[in-house]
């Protein structure tokens, strides 16, 4: 009855891979390709429960029965459950010359005349729900290629809700990992001094995460995950106030830089934070490295938040074209030049010339640029040479605690 079943697969998967669409429509169109194919009036999806059976997705162009997607019964009732445990075969073409059908009141009510339908395996062999199409007619055609086709494509769609069921405990997975750490009070904060370069003054300290917690990966995974699932923000602001609660008391008048998105900044009150902090003292330092859709919300946002005193840093300048493009829109009173340029900067003549644009950029505009780790002697000579005024990293300064901070300060203004 129904011929080139190898074509049938082939253009079910070819649809799916060239449509950027949801596991959902995915679930969908090879519904509907399998309807069509076997002529069939109703095709849909169904997931067992522990008492009902929802049916997932559902194709049924003719209106003629009352069956939607979200719609459920309960599991003893209908032919798919009979199917999956052997009571039914899985291919009856015509449903009257079959007594056990015959004894269900869905055939008559329905009714079913024909009815195919296969078990959907999970990767770990159970059993999510069926795959099923029925047709109100006879379909006295039907036979065992048809089976083998409506099998095959059973397999694509365990794929499709395998994937879906993944997806699902990934994202809990996050979302236990993030709450616990928003439970728990983390991140800590550490604190990087930095530097005038000529006469090694502490000026300011950046506000570092640190997550002491499994799994050990670095803040920014942290951070990156949090945003998957939509805590991002809330994970941004939870460390910026645990970072200013740190330097409450602490000497000194240094400034405080304290990593940033652009989205947190522009949809928080960063203002009614700022209770433990001067906000002259503070420094918003811009980390997001992807585009910026809305740069006159944040230009808004910016000019607030300079009204009270705050100022902007941009970092990675030189790492790429997203924080080239906020320093030219922003006009930040900091520019922080990458890592990437500051490595091996005093044997490197093209980082000494990206260094040295950034540094006559910044005097012709009024920013100071900031070098982030510098790790030895000879590229921190390299940089004082450049015109490079401040700096942080390792050779200067390891990220401190706060105790360690406290006692570095103290040991300055007795010094001082």
């Amino acid at each position: 009855m129904h011929n080139n079943s190898e074509d049938l697969i082939q253009r079910v998967l070819t649809q799916i891979a060239s449509a950027s669409v949801s596991i959902d429509r995915n679930i969908e169109q090879i519904l509907g390709v399998m309807r069509e194919h076997l002529q069939m009036d109703v095709a849909f999806v169904s997931e067992f429960g522990s008492r009902d059976r929802v049916f997932r997705h559902v194709i049924n162009p003719t209106g003629r029965v009352v069956l939607s997607r979200g719609d459920s019964m309960p599991m003893e009732a209908g032919y798919c459950p009979r199917v999956v445990d052997g009571r039914l075969p899985s291919l009856i073409p015509d449903t009257s010359r079959l007594p056990e059908a015959m004894g269900l009141p869905e055939t008559m009510s329905v009714p079913i005349g024909s009815h195919i339908s296969v078990p959907i395996r999970l990767s770990d062999g159970s059993v999510y729900g069926t795959f099923c199409c029925f047709s109100f007619e006879a379909k006295p055609g039907l036979d065992e290629r048809d089976l083998h086709v409506m099998r095959a494509l059973a397999q694509l769609v365990s794929l499709q809700v395998q994937g879906d069921i993944d997806a699902v405990r990934l994202h809990n997975e996050k979302l236990r990992r993030i709450s616990s750490v928003l439970e728990m009070g983390q991140p800590r904060t550490v604190y990087q001094p930095i530097y005038r370069l000529h006469d090694r003054a502490l000026i300011g300290v950046e506000c570092l995460s640190r997550f002491d917690m499994e799994p050990k990966r670095p803040p920014d995974v942290w951070f990156n995950e949090a945003n998957e699932i939509g805590l991002g923000m809330r994970l941004e602001i939870n460390a910026m106030l645990t970072a200013l609660q740190g330097l409450r008391g602490m000497p000194g008048d240094f400034y405080v830089s304290v990593n940033i998105s652009p989205q947190t900044l522009v949809t928080q009150n960063i203002l009614g934070h700022l209770d433990v902090i001067d906000a002259g003292r503070l420094v918003l330092e811009l980390t997001e490295h992807a585009l910026v859709e809305d740069y006159p919300a944040l230009q808004t946002t910016i000019k607030h938040l300079r009204a009270a005193g705050v100022r902007f840093a941009v970092d990675d300048a030189g790492a790429g074209y997203s924080s080239m493009r906020h320093i030219l829109t922003l006009h930040p009173e900091i520019i922080k030049m990458d890592i990437s340029l500051t490595r091996d900067i005093d044997h490197d003549r093209a980082r000494q010339a990206m260094a040295a644009a950034l540094v006559g950029f910044g005097r012709q505009t009024g920013s100071h640029v900031t070098a982030e780790g510098i790790e030895t002697r000879e590229e921190l000579e390299a940089l004082q040479s450049l015109g490079v005024g401040q700096g942080q990293g390792y050779y200067l300064s390891h990220p401190l605690k706060h105790d360690d901070l406290r006692a570095l300060l103290q040991a300055d203004a007795v010094l001082g």
